[in-house]
This record gives structure tokens, sequence and C-alpha cells, in this order.
């Protein structure tokens, strides 16, 4: 579901019907862009221009063109130069579209687990059907010990995660969400919905919040997405389920 598409028709007072007469389209097309499919460009300016509403707000467009075959397909939508420079309606957009699985790979994630906002979202896209699988670090992991050394706040991150899974107890009962806990070495924070990940890799003294952000879409077998979501999968089967 977009709820930001969806929010936007409250606002402008339109209906379903409304926004198809005057974009000559059908209503289950509509549909469709409210349940979380985008549209094609020209009917995103149109819906922008008939909503009173910047596209940016509602779908990212700073779109370039996919890499070449010889990149292995793999299809870089966007990059943030920190995670914290990533807007927010960026990751509504990304867990609002999912239609098959939603996964999160961190060690505390806790500017999600914060956000009131994606977890209603998150919990309307399980009872929706769609398999929501967040792995959290294990707060006495000596790797999380580790990378809170290495980052200079010690503790505080074995705090952080602790916080998080309390924060993401509203979620545990929600059926269709798992919770498990991981005792790896992250490398890199994933946040996958469908074929669409944001990649946040780490780097040595560097939070995860200032390091940058890779928006990549999984097109074919072996691609650079392949290599997460493999990756995902791998800390998945050794996670422990809370």
């Amino acid at each position: 579901m977009n709820e930001i598409l969806r929010h936007a028709f409250v606002e402008a007072g339109v209906t379903e019907q409304d926004v198809a007469a005057r974009l000559g389209v059908d209503t289950k097309t509509v549909r469709r862009w409210l349940a979380g499919r985008r549209p094609y460009p020209r009917h995103r300016s149109g819906l922008a221009d008939l909503l009173g509403i910047d596209q940016a707000k509602i779908w990212r467009t700073e779109v370039p063109a996919p890499l070449s075959p010889q990149h292995g397909g793999a299809e870089i939508e966007a990059s943030y130069a920190h995670r914290w420079a990533v807007p927010r309606n960026v990751w509504q957009w990304l867990f609002s579209q999912a239609g098959r699985e939603i996964g999160i790979l961190v060690y505390s994630g806790l500017f999600l687990a914060e956000d009131i906002g994606i977890l209603r979202i998150l919990a309307e896209k399980a009872h929706a059907g769609v398999p929501v699988r967040i792995l959290l670090g294990d707060p006495n992991s000596p790797h999380v010990a580790k990378r809170g050394a290495d980052e200079g706040v010690d503790e505080a991150m074995a705090a952080k995660i602790r916080n998080s899974i309390v924060l993401y107890q509203a979620l545990r009962d929600v059926d269709g969400v798992e919770i498990r806990l991981h005792s790896t070495v992250l490398y890199a924070s994933l946040y996958r919905a469908d074929d669409d990940l944001l990649v946040n890799p780490h780097a040595y003294g560097i939070t995860a919040s200032h390091a940058p952000v890779l928006h990549i879409r999984h097109v074919e077998a072996g691609d650079m997405a392949s290599v997460y979501i493999d990756s995902f999968e791998k800390v998945w089967s050794l996670g422990m389920k809370i």
C-alpha cells in the first residue's frame, strides 16, 4: 500500500474514479497505484499535478538508466552519501510497494523501530500476506561489542539493540512477522522489499547513519542484488527466533 499516495488522495479530496477519469485510465489501474505499483512517468506527472504534490514526495524521480550488461544486469536506482540523507518517503515507498516479501538485516535499526509510520506499514503488509523478516544483532554478541568499540559508542550499541527489541514488540505478535537475532559480523545493513534493496555498506570507525546507501534492483540471477539477497538468506538461516 502506498500510504503517501493514499493520504494525498484524501488531502486533495479525490476518489479513484475521479483520478481515472482525469488521467484517462481504468479505475483498476488507479487501485494498483494505491496498492504500491509505480505509474508510468507520464501518469506520475499528471497524477502529481492533479493532487498538487511534488512527485518526489510520492515516488523517487531521480532514477538513472540501468547499467550495461557487463555490470551483471543490476540496476542502480539511486545513491545517497549518508543513510541519514535518505528521505523518509523513500523508506515509506520501499516498504509500501512490497508485494512478495520484506527483509531487514541490521544490528539495531533503531531509526526504523522508532518510526511509528514504518512499523504500521510493516504490520499492514504482514496482514496483507507479505512475509516480513527482521534480523537484529544479538546484543550479547562479541561482534556487536566490537562494532560498538570501533564506532566509539561502546556499550551503547548493545543498548540500542535492546531498545529496538522493545520497540519492535508491537510487531512480534503480528502473523507474518518474524524477528530473529544474529551473531554475525555485519558488513552491510540490508533493507529489501521484493526486488528493491537499500544497501548500507559499513566503514570502519563510521556509524551506519553516516555511511553511504545504494538503492539497487534485482533483475537477474547473479546480479549485484543477488549477492546481498544470498547474504541475507545465509544470516537468516543462522538467526535465533525471539
